[in-house]
Formats: structure tokens, C-alpha cells, sequence
């Protein structure tokens, strides 16, 4: 068994006898003939056997040598092969990307993102999970996720790609059976629809920001809490209460009249996007092609003002 361990003793057997000689395979493979000559000796103890029979006229492969070489050139051609593929999975944009996001985020934005850079890269698929509880993912083996809000796993690169800005929203409905809103207080007693999760907004109270930058908190007990943003938006539709909404999601909306911004003259901070990775591993070239690709679709994203 150990006689294959080493392929460079492998191939210095190979380049021998198909250059004839020992001289003939020194110069082929640019080692010196002692060099060579100290490879097969090696490679003949591993085996115990001889494998060339040498003399004074000629080279001859013995019976072993014969079958030792087809398995030396099956395994060396395993080899190159595998080489090949690594390099190729280093150097071309082509196999398999496992990415993960937000459910909303991930059927609004990631999938449209997603499906330009497979079209620009046809040798290259993907699996998109779509998960709210997406901090594990990366120990699950997947490649990039695309995550809102504050990043709380130490262990994964997390690269930032824009923010969602964020609109104050009700239905017409609710805001015209209303005292008139000024100030963030005025809207102690509306009833209000929160995202679940920390990492996104507060579910026990909004702060807003006036053009000074001066801060307005409300305290607030929303009648519902929901873990998609897509979710709290009908609720508000319907009149349910008044929530923080991403403007991606809700500029149609306000187009149409079927929502309205409230306060609007008070903003919410932006909410951050990051595209997050592992930073221990070597990424193939797809799985970095796919970071930039993100990364700038992202930020564009963030950077087109929404339709007048």
C-alpha cells in the first residue's frame, strides 16, 4: 500500500518507462539522473519487487512493473483530474451555491438578485433557503446568506451591502377616525403591528428621528407581532394598526393611496443589509463572484429613490 502513497515516485516510474530510458525521463521531467535513479529505488523497495529489469543495452518492465504501472497511471490520472477540478473550482464560475435570506427579503429582493447573476452565469445553480431564524445557517453548510438588520453570529464575515430605509405606515382608514399625529407621542393610543426579532426593530417601542436628529421614543403593545414583514403589512391594510415598513415593500402603496406615511416628517434608522460568510474557509470563485455580485446589487438597491 505504501508503494502508492507518493505520486512523485509514481510519476518518476511513468516518465521512466515511457521515455525509454532513466537519461531520456531526467531530461523530460528536469531532474537530474541520480535523482531519478534514488525515485525508482525507492519506489522498488516500497514494492519490494523489482519493476525494471536494466542492463548495459537495455530496459525491460518486469511482470509486477507491468501491473504496478496500469494502477500507478490510474491513480496519477485521479489525481490530475482532481487537480483539475479544484482549479476549476477556484478559477471558473461554474457548480453549486447554497444561499439563505429572510423570507420577505429573500421573495422580494434576493430572488430577483439571485436570478440576474444565474443568468449572467449559466454554469453556476443555487439552492435559496429562505429562513427568519437564519443564524445558523453558514454551520449548515451554506455558502452566502443576505441578512436585514444587526448581525449577532461572531463567527461568520459579514460584508455591508446598503440599508432598507424604513416609513411609518396605516391604512387611510385608520389615520382619517384619528386626531391629527404631530409627535410621536400622539400616537400612544393607536394600536400598533410589530416584526419579531431584535436584530430588526424594537416590538416594545419606536424611535424617530426629526431632520435634527433628535430623538422621539414611544413605548408601544402591538396587538399583533409577526415574523414576516410581508404579514404585517396586509394587517395594515386592513386597518389593523400602525407599523414601521420597509419602503420596498410598501412604495407601491403609498402610490395608490392604499396606505399612508404617518409622521412624515419624522424618520426611522435605516435598517442595515449584510451579505455574511463563512471567513475560515477557501471560497471558490463563484461563491466570491456571488459576494461582489450581491454586495453591488445591494447598494443599488438601497440607492434608487423610490418612484415619485
Amino acid at each position: 500500500m505504501r508503494a502508492f502513497e507518493d505520486l512523485t515516485l509514481l510519476r518518476a516510474f511513468v516518465s521512466i518507462v515511457e521515455s525509454g530510458s532513466i537519461s531520456a525521463a531526467a531530461r523530460c521531467v528536469r531532474v537530474s539522473q541520480p535523482t531519478l535513479s534514488r525515485q525508482l529505488r525507492s519506489l522498488e523497495e516500497l514494492c519490494g519487487t523489482a519493476l525494471l529489469r536494466r542492463d548495459t543495452h537495455q530496459m525491460s518492465v518486469t511482470e509486477t512493473g507491468q501491473r504496478f504501472l496500469a494502477d500507478a497511471r490510474t491513480l496519477l490520472g485521479h489525481a490530475e483530474e482532481a487537480a483539475r477540478r479544484l482549479h476549476a473550482d477556484h478559477t471558473t464560475l461554474s457548480g453549486q451555491l447554497h444561499l439563505f435570506a429572510t423570507v420577505d427579503l429573500g421573495q422580494w429582493v434576493v430572488t430577483p438578485l439571485v436570478s440576474q447573476f444565474l443568468q449572467a452565469n449559466p454554469q453556476v445553480t443555487a439552492t435559496l433557503a429562505l429562513n427568519n431564524r437564519p443564524l445558523h445557517m453558514i454551520q449548515e453548510g451554506c455558502d452566502v446568506g443576505i441578512v436585514p438588520g444587526r448581525i449577532t453570529d461572531d463567527s461568520v464575515i459579514a460584508r455591508p451591502a446598503g440599508v432598507i430605509p424604513l416609513h411609518l405606515a396605516a391604512s387611510p382608514a385608520l389615520v382619517q377616525g384619528r386626531p391629527p399625529a404631530k409627535t410621536l407621542a400622539d400616537l400612544k393610543s393607536w394600536p400598533w403591528v410589530s416584526l419579531s426579532g431584535s436584530h430588526f426593530w424594537g416590538t416594545t417601542e419606536v424611535t424617530l428621528y426629526d431632520s435634527n436628529d433628535a430623538a422621539q421614543t414611544l413605548p408601544t403593545t402591538p396587538v399583533l407581532v409577526s415574523e414576516g414583514v410581508t404579514s404585517i403589512r396586509e394587517a395594515v391594510r386592513d386597518g389593523l394598526g400602525v407599523a414601521l415598513l420597509p419602503d420596498w415593500l410598501i412604495e407601491k402603496d403609498l402610490e395608490s393611496g392604499t396606505l399612508v406615511r404617518v409622521l412624515p416628517r419624522l424618520k426611522a434608522k435605516d435598517l442595515p443589509i449584510h451579505v455574511v460568510y463563512a471567513g475560515q474557509r477557501v471560497l471558490p470563485a463563484r461563491v466570491s463572484a456571488f459576494i461582489d455580485f450581491a454586495v453591488r446589487y445591494l447598494v443599488a438597491f438601497g440607492n434608487t429613490p423610490p418612484n415619485p
